[in-house]
Protein backbone atom coordinates (compact mmCIF):
# COMPACT_ATOMS: atom_id res chain seq x y z
CA UNK A 1 0.00 0.00 0.00
CA UNK A 2 2.73 2.31 1.27
CA UNK A 3 4.39 1.63 -2.09
CA UNK A 4 1.62 2.76 -4.08
CA UNK A 5 0.87 5.72 -2.49
CA UNK A 6 4.55 6.64 -2.79
CA UNK A 7 4.39 5.87 -6.80
CA UNK A 8 1.15 7.64 -7.13
CA UNK A 9 2.60 10.18 -4.71
CA UNK A 10 5.68 10.65 -7.69
CA UNK A 11 3.47 10.77 -10.52
CA UNK A 12 1.31 13.14 -9.67
CA UNK A 13 4.82 15.79 -8.31
CA UNK A 14 6.73 15.03 -11.23
CA UNK A 15 2.99 15.81 -13.61
CA UNK A 16 2.72 19.22 -11.13
CA UNK A 17 6.29 19.74 -11.73
CA UNK A 18 6.22 19.69 -15.54
CA UNK A 19 2.74 21.67 -15.96
CA UNK A 20 3.97 24.63 -13.63
CA UNK A 21 6.80 24.49 -15.11
CA UNK A 22 6.04 23.73 -18.39
CA UNK A 23 7.15 27.01 -20.80
CA UNK A 24 10.74 26.72 -19.42
CA UNK A 25 10.76 22.90 -19.32
CA UNK A 26 9.28 22.35 -22.77
CA UNK A 27 11.80 24.86 -24.23
CA UNK A 28 14.89 23.09 -22.82
CA UNK A 29 13.26 19.74 -23.95
CA UNK A 30 13.22 21.82 -27.85
CA UNK A 31 16.65 23.06 -27.15
CA UNK A 32 18.24 19.54 -26.81
CA UNK A 33 15.69 17.76 -29.63
CA UNK A 34 17.11 20.60 -31.98
CA UNK A 35 20.50 20.15 -31.20
CA UNK A 36 20.30 16.02 -31.39
CA UNK A 37 18.54 16.96 -34.97
CA UNK A 38 21.53 18.88 -36.03
CA UNK A 39 24.34 16.74 -34.81
CA UNK A 40 22.57 14.17 -36.78
CA UNK A 41 22.01 16.57 -40.03
CA UNK A 42 25.44 17.75 -39.57
CA UNK A 43 27.19 14.36 -38.92
CA UNK A 44 28.99 15.33 -35.71
CA UNK A 45 30.26 18.93 -36.58
CA UNK A 46 27.63 20.64 -33.98
CA UNK A 47 28.52 19.64 -30.74
CA UNK A 48 32.55 19.33 -31.44
CA UNK A 49 34.32 21.78 -29.07
CA UNK A 50 35.19 24.11 -31.76
CA UNK A 51 31.63 24.54 -32.81
CA UNK A 52 30.24 24.66 -29.00
CA UNK A 53 32.98 27.91 -28.54
CA UNK A 54 31.86 29.39 -31.71
CA UNK A 55 28.14 29.44 -30.75
CA UNK A 56 29.20 31.13 -27.72
CA UNK A 57 31.11 34.06 -28.94
CA UNK A 58 28.57 34.54 -31.91
CA UNK A 59 25.48 34.83 -29.81
CA UNK A 60 27.15 36.22 -26.44
CA UNK A 61 25.87 40.08 -27.73
CA UNK A 62 22.41 38.60 -28.33
CA UNK A 63 21.56 36.81 -24.64
CA UNK A 64 23.03 40.37 -23.30
CA UNK A 65 20.26 41.79 -25.40
CA UNK A 66 18.22 38.79 -24.52
CA UNK A 67 18.65 39.43 -20.73
CA UNK A 68 17.59 43.34 -20.77
CA UNK A 69 15.19 42.58 -23.18
CA UNK A 70 13.19 40.45 -20.96
CA UNK A 71 12.54 42.81 -18.59
CA UNK A 72 11.30 45.17 -20.90
CA UNK A 73 8.43 42.79 -22.10
CA UNK A 74 7.54 41.53 -18.53
CA UNK A 75 6.87 45.02 -17.93
CA UNK A 76 4.58 45.05 -21.01
CA UNK A 77 6.42 46.98 -23.49
CA UNK A 78 9.08 46.68 -26.14
CA UNK A 79 12.22 48.28 -27.22
CA UNK A 80 12.73 48.38 -30.95
CA UNK A 81 16.41 50.43 -30.76
CA UNK A 82 18.60 48.15 -29.30
CA UNK A 83 20.28 47.44 -32.18
CA UNK A 84 20.84 50.39 -33.39
CA UNK A 85 21.93 51.72 -29.80
CA UNK A 86 24.75 48.73 -30.02
CA UNK A 87 25.77 50.14 -33.19
CA UNK A 88 26.02 53.61 -32.06
CA UNK A 89 27.99 52.75 -29.01
CA UNK A 90 29.99 50.69 -30.56
CA UNK A 91 30.83 53.48 -33.01
CA UNK A 92 31.40 56.07 -29.95
CA UNK A 93 34.22 53.24 -28.74
CA UNK A 94 36.08 53.31 -31.58
CA UNK A 95 36.01 56.77 -31.96
CA UNK A 96 37.25 57.41 -28.75
CA UNK A 97 39.56 54.28 -28.34
CA UNK A 98 41.27 53.92 -32.07
CA UNK A 99 41.31 57.72 -33.05
CA UNK A 100 41.42 59.85 -29.60
CA UNK A 101 43.52 57.05 -28.16
CA UNK A 102 41.86 56.89 -25.22
CA UNK A 103 42.12 53.82 -22.57
CA UNK A 104 39.77 51.31 -23.44
CA UNK A 105 38.33 50.92 -19.91
CA UNK A 106 37.41 54.30 -19.35
CA UNK A 107 36.34 54.35 -22.41
CA UNK A 108 34.09 51.60 -21.71
CA UNK A 109 32.89 53.29 -18.63
CA UNK A 110 32.09 56.19 -20.87
CA UNK A 111 30.29 53.98 -23.52
CA UNK A 112 28.03 51.96 -20.61
CA UNK A 113 27.21 55.71 -19.24
CA UNK A 114 26.14 56.64 -22.78
CA UNK A 115 24.15 53.52 -23.02
CA UNK A 116 22.14 54.90 -19.77
CA UNK A 117 21.72 57.91 -20.81
CA UNK A 118 19.91 56.88 -23.96
CA UNK A 119 18.20 54.21 -22.11
CA UNK A 120 16.54 57.26 -19.87
CA UNK A 121 15.97 59.37 -22.71
CA UNK A 122 13.71 56.67 -23.99
CA UNK A 123 12.21 55.67 -20.67
CA UNK A 124 11.44 59.38 -19.80
CA UNK A 125 9.18 59.08 -23.07
CA UNK A 126 7.58 56.01 -22.24
CA UNK A 127 6.99 56.77 -18.43
CA UNK A 128 6.23 59.95 -18.13
CA UNK A 129 4.78 61.25 -21.24
CA UNK A 130 2.94 58.19 -21.65
CA UNK A 131 3.88 57.63 -25.03
CA UNK A 132 3.60 53.60 -26.29
CA UNK A 133 6.91 51.62 -26.03
CA UNK A 134 7.39 50.89 -29.74
CA UNK A 135 6.88 54.34 -30.76
CA UNK A 136 9.25 55.70 -28.79
CA UNK A 137 11.90 53.25 -29.32
CA UNK A 138 11.15 52.75 -33.06
CA UNK A 139 11.88 56.53 -33.46
CA UNK A 140 15.00 55.20 -31.61
CA UNK A 141 15.68 52.77 -34.07
CA UNK A 142 16.06 55.68 -36.62
CA UNK A 143 17.94 58.10 -35.07
CA UNK A 144 20.64 56.20 -33.18
CA UNK A 145 21.55 54.67 -36.71
CA UNK A 146 21.10 57.77 -38.34
CA UNK A 147 23.66 58.90 -35.81
CA UNK A 148 25.56 55.63 -36.37
CA UNK A 149 26.47 56.88 -40.44
CA UNK A 150 26.93 60.29 -39.05
CA UNK A 151 29.54 59.72 -36.55
CA UNK A 152 31.07 56.56 -38.74
CA UNK A 153 30.94 58.72 -41.99
CA UNK A 154 29.71 55.67 -43.72
CA UNK A 155 33.51 53.78 -43.01
CA UNK A 156 34.22 51.18 -40.31
CA UNK A 157 37.06 52.35 -38.02
CA UNK A 158 39.72 49.56 -36.86
CA UNK A 159 42.69 49.15 -34.48
CA UNK A 160 41.03 47.98 -31.64
CA UNK A 161 43.92 46.86 -28.75
CA UNK A 162 44.08 43.81 -28.61
CA UNK A 163 43.47 43.99 -24.76
CA UNK A 164 39.92 45.48 -25.28
CA UNK A 165 39.62 42.20 -28.15
CA UNK A 166 39.84 39.93 -25.70
CA UNK A 167 36.89 40.72 -23.59
CA UNK A 168 34.93 38.73 -26.38
CA UNK A 169 37.27 36.40 -28.23
CA UNK A 170 39.77 35.73 -25.32
CA UNK A 171 39.89 32.93 -22.80
CA UNK A 172 40.39 32.46 -19.00
CA UNK A 173 44.05 31.07 -18.83
CA UNK A 174 45.36 27.61 -17.80
CA UNK A 175 47.27 25.75 -14.77
CA UNK A 176 50.88 26.15 -16.44
CA UNK A 177 51.88 22.31 -17.50
CA UNK A 178 50.69 19.98 -20.49
CA UNK A 179 47.32 18.21 -19.30
CA UNK A 180 46.28 17.98 -22.32
CA UNK A 181 42.53 19.55 -21.10
CA UNK A 182 42.16 22.99 -19.61
CA UNK A 183 42.52 22.09 -16.15
CA UNK A 184 40.96 25.53 -15.01
CA UNK A 185 37.53 24.50 -17.08
CA UNK A 186 37.36 21.18 -15.24
CA UNK A 187 37.88 22.55 -12.40
CA UNK A 188 35.31 24.98 -12.65
CA UNK A 189 32.90 22.48 -13.46
CA UNK A 190 33.22 21.06 -10.56
CA UNK A 191 33.35 24.31 -8.56
CA UNK A 192 29.80 24.96 -10.24
CA UNK A 193 28.55 21.44 -9.48
CA UNK A 194 29.11 21.52 -6.05
CA UNK A 195 27.87 25.36 -5.43
CA UNK A 196 24.60 24.16 -7.43
CA UNK A 197 24.40 21.35 -4.60
CA UNK A 198 24.93 23.37 -1.58
CA UNK A 199 22.23 25.56 -3.04
CA UNK A 200 19.72 23.34 -4.55
CA UNK A 201 19.93 21.05 -1.01
CA UNK A 202 19.94 24.14 1.37
CA UNK A 203 16.63 24.95 -0.74
CA UNK A 204 14.71 22.29 -0.22
CA UNK A 205 15.74 22.20 3.62
CA UNK A 206 14.34 25.75 3.67
CA UNK A 207 10.88 24.63 1.66
CA UNK A 208 10.47 21.32 3.75
CA UNK A 209 11.13 23.58 7.37
CA UNK A 210 8.45 26.17 6.30
CA UNK A 211 6.11 23.10 5.20
CA UNK A 212 5.84 24.14 1.36
CA UNK A 213 5.22 21.16 -1.01
CA UNK A 214 8.81 19.66 -2.07
CA UNK A 215 9.82 16.92 -4.63
CA UNK A 216 10.14 13.44 -3.78
CA UNK A 217 13.83 12.38 -2.95
CA UNK A 218 14.29 10.69 -6.41
CA UNK A 219 12.57 13.18 -8.58
CA UNK A 220 15.00 15.40 -6.52
CA UNK A 221 18.10 13.41 -7.07
CA UNK A 222 17.58 12.75 -10.85
CA UNK A 223 16.88 16.27 -11.70
CA UNK A 224 20.26 17.29 -9.79
CA UNK A 225 21.94 14.32 -11.55
CA UNK A 226 20.87 15.58 -15.05
CA UNK A 227 22.11 19.02 -14.38
CA UNK A 228 25.61 18.25 -12.96
CA UNK A 229 25.66 15.89 -16.13
CA UNK A 230 25.00 18.51 -18.34
CA UNK A 231 27.30 20.88 -16.45
CA UNK A 232 30.61 19.14 -16.24
CA UNK A 233 29.49 17.56 -20.07
CA UNK A 234 29.35 21.19 -21.21
CA UNK A 235 33.14 22.20 -19.17
CA UNK A 236 34.79 18.88 -21.03
CA UNK A 237 33.87 19.87 -23.89
CA UNK A 238 34.94 23.79 -23.46
CA UNK A 239 38.23 21.97 -22.20
CA UNK A 240 38.69 19.98 -24.95
CA UNK A 241 39.49 22.84 -26.94
CA UNK A 242 40.73 26.66 -25.71
CA UNK A 243 38.84 26.59 -22.30
CA UNK A 244 36.32 28.85 -20.81
CA UNK A 245 35.34 32.03 -23.34
CA UNK A 246 35.86 35.68 -21.28
CA UNK A 247 33.03 36.72 -22.48
CA UNK A 248 31.12 33.22 -21.28
CA UNK A 249 32.28 34.19 -17.64
CA UNK A 250 30.54 38.08 -18.14
CA UNK A 251 27.57 35.94 -19.37
CA UNK A 252 27.89 34.03 -16.37
CA UNK A 253 27.76 37.20 -13.82
CA UNK A 254 24.75 38.55 -15.71
CA UNK A 255 22.49 35.61 -15.44
CA UNK A 256 23.42 34.98 -11.94
CA UNK A 257 22.92 38.36 -11.10
CA UNK A 258 19.81 39.41 -12.91
CA UNK A 259 18.17 36.18 -12.12
CA UNK A 260 19.14 36.86 -8.23
CA UNK A 261 17.31 40.26 -9.29
CA UNK A 262 14.35 38.92 -10.36
CA UNK A 263 13.67 36.26 -7.98
CA UNK A 264 14.69 37.72 -4.81
CA UNK A 265 14.53 41.42 -4.50
CA UNK A 266 11.85 43.49 -4.16
CA UNK A 267 12.38 45.73 -7.31
CA UNK A 268 12.50 42.57 -9.30
CA UNK A 269 8.90 41.60 -7.85
CA UNK A 270 7.54 45.00 -9.18
CA UNK A 271 8.66 44.41 -12.44
CA UNK A 272 6.19 40.95 -12.38
CA UNK A 273 3.81 43.13 -11.13
CA UNK A 274 3.87 46.15 -13.11
CA UNK A 275 3.57 43.76 -16.29
CA UNK A 276 1.09 41.63 -14.72
CA UNK A 277 -1.14 44.67 -13.88
CA UNK A 278 -0.07 48.21 -13.99
CA UNK A 279 -3.31 49.69 -12.54
CA UNK A 280 -3.43 47.04 -8.98
CA UNK A 281 0.56 47.45 -9.16
CA UNK A 282 -0.04 51.03 -8.73
CA UNK A 283 -2.98 50.69 -6.21
CA UNK A 284 -0.65 48.72 -4.27
CA UNK A 285 2.07 51.17 -4.13
CA UNK A 286 4.54 50.31 -6.99
CA UNK A 287 5.74 53.25 -8.38
CA UNK A 288 5.10 52.11 -12.02
CA UNK A 289 6.48 55.45 -14.10
CA UNK A 290 9.94 54.92 -12.11
CA UNK A 291 9.73 51.04 -12.56
CA UNK A 292 9.29 51.56 -16.38
CA UNK A 293 12.02 54.47 -16.59
CA UNK A 294 14.75 52.61 -14.74
CA UNK A 295 13.94 49.29 -16.78
CA UNK A 296 14.36 51.15 -20.26
CA UNK A 297 17.76 53.08 -18.07
CA UNK A 298 19.17 49.20 -17.41
CA UNK A 299 18.10 48.02 -21.51
CA UNK A 300 20.36 51.07 -22.64
CA UNK A 301 23.51 50.00 -20.42
CA UNK A 302 23.24 46.40 -21.65
CA UNK A 303 22.57 47.63 -25.04
CA UNK A 304 25.74 49.21 -25.08
CA UNK A 305 27.53 46.52 -23.05
CA UNK A 306 26.55 44.34 -26.17
CA UNK A 307 28.01 47.18 -28.90
CA UNK A 308 31.25 46.69 -27.22
CA UNK A 309 31.47 43.18 -27.22
CA UNK A 310 30.18 42.80 -31.20
CA UNK A 311 33.03 45.83 -31.79
CA UNK A 312 35.58 43.74 -29.87
CA UNK A 313 34.46 40.61 -31.88
CA UNK A 314 34.34 42.22 -34.85
CA UNK A 315 37.95 43.94 -34.28
CA UNK A 316 36.02 47.07 -35.69
CA UNK A 317 32.81 49.33 -35.69
CA UNK A 318 30.96 49.46 -38.88
CA UNK A 319 27.72 50.82 -39.84
CA UNK A 320 25.95 47.69 -40.51
CA UNK A 321 26.51 46.98 -37.37
CA UNK A 322 23.09 45.76 -34.78
CA UNK A 323 21.54 45.25 -37.89
CA UNK A 324 18.31 42.97 -36.58
CA UNK A 325 19.77 42.22 -33.04
CA UNK A 326 16.28 43.77 -31.70
CA UNK A 327 14.58 40.79 -33.55
CA UNK A 328 16.51 38.29 -32.42
CA UNK A 329 16.85 39.49 -28.73
CA UNK A 330 12.92 39.36 -28.49
CA UNK A 331 12.61 36.06 -30.29
CA UNK A 332 14.96 34.78 -27.76
CA UNK A 333 12.48 36.09 -24.91
CA UNK A 334 9.42 35.05 -26.37
CA UNK A 335 10.76 31.40 -27.58
CA UNK A 336 11.80 31.45 -23.57
CA UNK A 337 8.44 31.79 -22.18
CA UNK A 338 8.27 35.33 -21.80
CA UNK A 339 4.18 36.64 -22.47
CA UNK A 340 3.53 38.87 -24.89
CA UNK A 341 1.06 40.68 -22.43
CA UNK A 342 3.69 41.12 -19.97
CA UNK A 343 4.19 39.68 -16.29
CA UNK A 344 5.71 36.69 -17.24
CA UNK A 345 9.34 35.22 -17.87
CA UNK A 346 12.55 34.19 -16.61
CA UNK A 347 16.22 35.25 -17.29
CA UNK A 348 17.02 31.34 -17.74
CA UNK A 349 14.26 31.46 -19.96
CA UNK A 350 15.39 34.06 -22.37
CA UNK A 351 18.82 32.72 -22.32
CA UNK A 352 17.48 29.07 -23.35
CA UNK A 353 15.13 31.16 -26.07
CA UNK A 354 18.40 32.88 -27.63
CA UNK A 355 20.32 29.34 -27.80
CA UNK A 356 17.68 28.25 -29.42
CA UNK A 357 18.40 30.71 -32.05
CA UNK A 358 21.59 30.11 -31.92
CA UNK A 359 21.59 26.80 -32.57
CA UNK A 360 19.07 26.78 -35.34
CA UNK A 361 21.46 29.80 -36.92
CA UNK A 362 24.73 27.66 -36.44
CA UNK A 363 22.87 24.38 -37.59
CA UNK A 364 21.02 25.72 -40.53
CA UNK A 365 24.31 27.41 -41.71
CA UNK A 366 26.33 24.01 -41.62
CA UNK A 367 23.62 22.10 -43.03
CA UNK A 368 23.58 24.66 -46.10
CA UNK A 369 20.30 26.26 -45.83
CA UNK A 370 19.84 29.56 -47.64
CA UNK A 371 19.03 32.75 -45.59
CA UNK A 372 16.09 33.00 -47.06
CA UNK A 373 15.14 29.69 -45.70
CA UNK A 374 16.89 30.22 -42.33
CA UNK A 375 14.72 33.33 -41.99
CA UNK A 376 11.44 32.02 -42.81
CA UNK A 377 12.11 29.03 -40.42
CA UNK A 378 12.90 31.76 -37.48
CA UNK A 379 9.81 33.24 -37.94
CA UNK A 380 7.58 29.93 -37.83
CA UNK A 381 9.14 29.26 -34.92
CA UNK A 382 8.78 32.63 -33.56
CA UNK A 383 4.97 32.60 -34.05
CA UNK A 384 4.90 29.19 -32.79
CA UNK A 385 6.25 29.78 -29.31
CA UNK A 386 3.85 33.31 -28.69
CA UNK A 387 0.82 30.52 -29.93
CA UNK A 388 1.81 28.32 -27.71
CA UNK A 389 2.27 30.62 -24.38
CA UNK A 390 -1.58 31.88 -25.77
CA UNK A 391 -2.82 28.33 -25.57
CA UNK A 392 -1.39 27.78 -22.19
CA UNK A 393 -2.83 30.62 -20.87
CA UNK A 394 -6.44 30.21 -22.46
CA UNK A 395 -6.42 26.70 -20.88
CA UNK A 396 -5.03 28.00 -16.75
CA UNK A 397 -7.78 30.84 -17.48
Amino acid sequence: MRAELSKGQTGWSLGRLFKGNIRQYGMFIALLLIMLLFQILTDGILLKPINITNLILQNSYILILAIGMLLVIITGHIDLSVGSVAAFVGAMSAIMIVEWQMHFVPAMLLSLLMGALIGAWQGFWVAYVRIPSFIVTLAGMLLFRGLTLIVLEGQSISGYPRAFQKMSAGFIPDIPGDYGFHMVTLLAGVAVSLILIFFEWKGRMTQQRYGFDVLPLPLFIGKLAILLVIINLFTYVLASYAGIPNILVMLFLLIVIYTFFMRKTIMGRHIYALGGNEKAAALSGVKTKKMTFWVFVNMGVLAALAGLVFAARLGAATPKAGVNFELDAIAACFIGGASATGGVGTVIGAIVGGLVMGVMNNGMSLVGLGIDWQQGIKGLVLLLAVAFDLYNKNKTA
